[in-house]
Formats: C-alpha cells, sequence, structure tokens
C-alpha cells in the first residue's frame, strides 16, 4: 500500500475514524498496531514474519542488553541482536549481491563455478525498520535510555505504519514517549497534517511522476549515447525527481502521523540550498546522516583522533551510507564520491581556519552563499549519475556526454520535456534558497487563511488532473 493510492485513502479515513473513537487508549493502539501490519502487509504478508521476529528479539535481547552487568555476556548480547538484525538484511538485501561478486572473483583466480541463480525477493523497508531496532539495542548497550517497558509499545515503535517503509528512521525517545499517554491531534494538528499530506503527494504525483520521471527514464534508459543537453537534462530532471519523490514519501509521512497526533522527526530540510556537503547531508535525508554519523562515524573516531583518522571515519561512513543504498557498486562509488567531496571541504575549512582565525565573514557573503550552493548543487548531480545508473558503463557514457566529450547530433528529448526540466528544477532551487531557514507550517501560520486556501486549492486541483495514482516510491526499494 502506497501514500498515493485510492487503497490508502479509504485506510487512512477508516484508521482516522478508530483512533477518534471513545475507546482505551491501549485499544487505540492496539489498532494502530494491526494497521501498521495490514498496511505492510499489502505488499508481501509473509514478510511480517520478518517483523515479528526482529521485534521481539530485541525487545527482549534490549531489556537484557541494559540489566546485564556483566561486560562479556553484555557483549554477548549485542553480538546476537547485531547478527540477527544485520543477517537478515545482508540475506534478503545483499544476498545476491554477493554471490555475484564471489562467482566473479572465483572466475578471476580460475575456478569455474556457476552456483544456481537466488531468486530472494527484498522486503519493503527493511533498510529502514533494521536501523531503527539497530539503534535501540546499541542505545541499550550503552544506556543511553531506558528500555521500553510495554511491548505493545515497543512494536510500534517499530511498525508505526506512517515512518514504517521509507522512514523518517525514529529512534526510541523521539516515538515511544509518545505511545505512553492518549493522543488524538487537535484540530490544528489535522489541519497541519493534511496539508503535509496533500503537499507531500502533489511533490510526488505531480511534479515527480507526472513532470519529471519520463525525461529521467528516457535519458537514462537510453541504449545510445545522448546529446550533450539531453544528458544534462535528464540528470537533472533525476535530481529534481528524487528529491520531489522522496521528500514527498517522508512529508506525507509526518502529515500521517500528525494526523493521528505523533510528532515524527524532520527528514528533509531544503538540501539543494546546502552550502557545502557537509551543509548538504545535515539537509538531505537528516536521520539517515544522524544515524550513520551517530552509530558509524563517532564510533570510528569521528573528528577526536586526527586528521588521517577523521578522514578515514569520513570516507568509510559514505561508503557504508552508499551500500546502504543499495546492492550495487555504482551506489559504493556514489558514497565514495560524497566521501571525497567531504575530503575536500575538510581540507579548504581547515586552511580558512588558519588564514582567517577571527573568522571574518565577507561582506558580499549572502552572493557567495548562493554561488557555492549553486556550484555544491552541480557537484551533487554529478554523483546523481552514479545513484542512478545500473552499471559503471552508463555511469561513464552518462559522464562522457554531460562533458561533450562524446555526443550525438539524434536529439532524445521533446522540447516539451525540455522546458518542463527548465521550469521546475530553477524553480525548486529558488524555492529552496527562500525557504532554506524557515518551514513550511511557519509559512502556513502566517499567511492569510484565504491564501492558504487558494494554494491548497491548487494542489488538490493538481492531483486531480494528475491523474496518477500507485506508483511507488523511489526509496522503497532501499
Amino acid at each position: 500500500m502506497v501514500f498515493n493510492s485510492y487503497t490508502f485513502v479509504a485506510f487512512f479515513i477508516l484508521i482516522l475514524f478508530l483512533h477518534n473513537l471513545p475507546l482505551s487508549w491501549r485499544a487505540k493502539k492496539v489498532n494502530l498496531l494491526l494497521a501498521s501490519y495490514i498496511f505492510y502487509a499489502a505488499w508481501n504478508p509473509p514478510f511480517i514474519l520478518l517483523l515479528w521476529l526482529s521485534t521481539v528479539v530485541d525487545f527482549f535481547v534490549g531489556r537484557a542488553l541494559y540489566t546485564q552487568e556483566n561486560p562479556h555476556k553484555k557483549k554477548l548480547l549485542l553480538v546476537i541482536s547485531l547478527i540477527g538484525n544485520l543477517g537478515m538484511l545482508c540475506f534478503f538485501k545483499y544476498g545476491t549481491f554477493l554471490l555475484d561478486n564471489f562467482v566473479s572473483l572465483s572466475h578471476v583466480i580460475g575456478f569455474d563455478f556457476h552456483p544456481a541463480k537466488p531468486n530472494i525477493i527484498l522486503p519493503a523497508g527493511i533498510s529502514f525498520y533494521t536501523f531503527t531496532t539497530l539503534c535501540y539495542t546499541i542505545d541499550m548497550y550503552k544506556k543511553r535510555s531506558e528500555p521500553v517497558k510495554s511491548m505493545l509499545d515497543f512494536s510500534l515503535f517499530v511498525t508505526f505504519f506512517p515512518h514504517l517503509v521509507a522512514g523518517p528512521i525514529v529512534r526510541p525517545p523521539q516515538l515511544v514517549p509518545q505511545f505512553e499517554t492518549p493522543r488524538t491531534a487537535s484540530r490544528r494538528q489535522l489541519m497541519d497534517g493534511l496539508l503535509l499530506l496533500t503537499l507531500g503527494l502533489f511533490m510526488k504525483v505531480v511534479l515527480a511522476d507526472s513532470m519529471l520521471s519520463e525525461t529521467a527514464d528516457t535519458v537514462f534508459d537510453s541504449q545510445d549515447v545522448v546529446p550533450m543537453l539531453d544528458a544534462w537534462i535528464g540528470v537533472l530532471a533525476f535530481s529534481g525527481q528524487i528529491f520531489l519523490d522522496f521528500a514527498g514519501y517522508s512529508t506525507c509521512a509526518i502529515g500521517v502521523a500528525l494526523c493521528l497526533g505523533f510528532v515524527l522527526p524532520q527528514n528533509f530540510n531544503y538540501p539543494y540550498a546546502a552550502i557545502g556537503f557537509s551543509d548538504f547531508w545535515r539537509r538531505w535525508h537528516i536521520t539517515l546522516s544522524s544515524w550513520l554519523r551517530d552509530y558509524l562515524y563517532i564510533p570510528l573516531g569521528g573528528n577526536r583522533h586526527g586528521r588521517i583518522r577523521t578522514y578515514f571515519a569520513l570516507m568509510m561512513t559514505m561508503l557504508l551510507g552508499g551500500l546502504w543504498h543499495g546492492a550495487n557498486w555504482t551506489f559504493v562509488a556514489w558514497g565514495g564520491l560524497h566521501g571525497i567531496y567531504l575530503w575536500v571541504e575538510k581540507y579548504f575549512k581547515d586552511r580558512k581556519k588558519i588564514d582567517n582565525p577571527e573568522g571574518i565573514v565577507d561582506e558580499n557573503s549572502q552572493w557567495i552563499g548562493f554561488l557555492y550552493a549553486f556550484l555544491t548543487f552541480m557537484l551533487v548531480n554529478i554523483t546523481w549519475v552514479f545513484f542512478r545508473s545500473n552499471t559503471f558503463g552508463k555511469s561513464w557514457q552518462m559522464l562522457c556526454a554531460m562533458s561533450g566529450y562524446i555526443s550525438s547530433d539524434k536529439a532524445l528529448l521533446t522540447t516539451l520535456a525540455i522546458l518542463k526540466v527548465a521550469v521546475i528544477i530553477p524553480l525548486i532551487l529558488i524555492c529552496h534558497w527562500v525557504m532554506r531557514n524557515t518551514k513550511v507550517l511557519d509559512v502556513a501560520h502566517k499567511v492569510s487563511w484565504f491564501w492558504l486556501s487558494l494554494f491548497w486549492s491548487f494542489l488538490l486541483l493538481a492531483l486531480i488532473f494528475a491523474q496518477e495514482s500507485g506508483s511507488s516510491f523511489i526509496y522503497f526499494q532501499f
């Protein structure tokens, strides 16, 4: 079940009705838990068993980790949790990838090995709920927070349907306390939630699917060399598509949760207005970035053990972050390229601290900031080539076409397709720059009801005329 489907509309109306009935709080939580399982089962019912297994194991292991005083037993319990969670993730997400690479390596060293091709189905959202449960057991091991008292609350924390499939990646202190006391949305929360849901669907259905996806697919799926202009238009289209698709999902998820009276963490903060790459990762997929920082980058040493160790931690974090996105070496290259960007940025920032110890800011810093943001955006587009391409061959072909090294005289895209991208992408950049230090709801609360109603009506009419329904969000495959 996806947010942009008529099935979900009916499902959500029913959930809202049940959640606002005069029932006990426990009964409402049971309703939400059953609804979350139904929401997930719409993809493949047997995979609910994985959710149950992960939930039950981590609930009891987490409690044992918190109370266990013997350091050896404590480490053993943590290993059990890590093997259970990462083992499932590796099998379902990376099983075929690991086997293919093992076969290729065996051929290189002279072994003629041809195993049967595994038929492994990737469970929807396994990367997201695995990270959700992992952070709980690691926090219990380090006693960062107290264990969840109720199995019902913990189960609902793991499977709460707005964030289950594609985030935001929530941590226990962000959501579990909200399950401890009765919650229903206030009138303002309900209106804010419905506005965010409408805006998220507009981003996904109207802009990402109707306006940009076909152009990106046409360019990246082409078997022939594309003209330089078409190559850039295709990459820019994907750049807009992936932001609008994923940020659209996160906006829907936050809106749906708010309609029920729950608050989920922000996941995007106008990333294409980022000034530099550390700023980009503070704005793009914020919950994943903070997860990687706290559970990978800092344990690897962070910035506390000298420059070399910091550079190593940065690169390893970005490489593994790339691999988290997909079982393909192109994703690793995408992460590695971001790691190089962060290396270069850190080097120049360190040099600037030496040359400008007082931190004096140039009077034209706003214009310089805008130019840096535009440069950051263009360099991010280079990384999207590896993210979208299935092979390094296709990535190289696209980069060569973008640089003009190889090209074609045969136009691939229509004038209308080019115009769509030429209008939408600059509007996204302008919107991000203007809104970079504010939030949508803050603006909505300040404008008059008349203008807000006009804007909301426009979103709804655009959704109706788009007539798109049911296409999956890009990050469901991760």
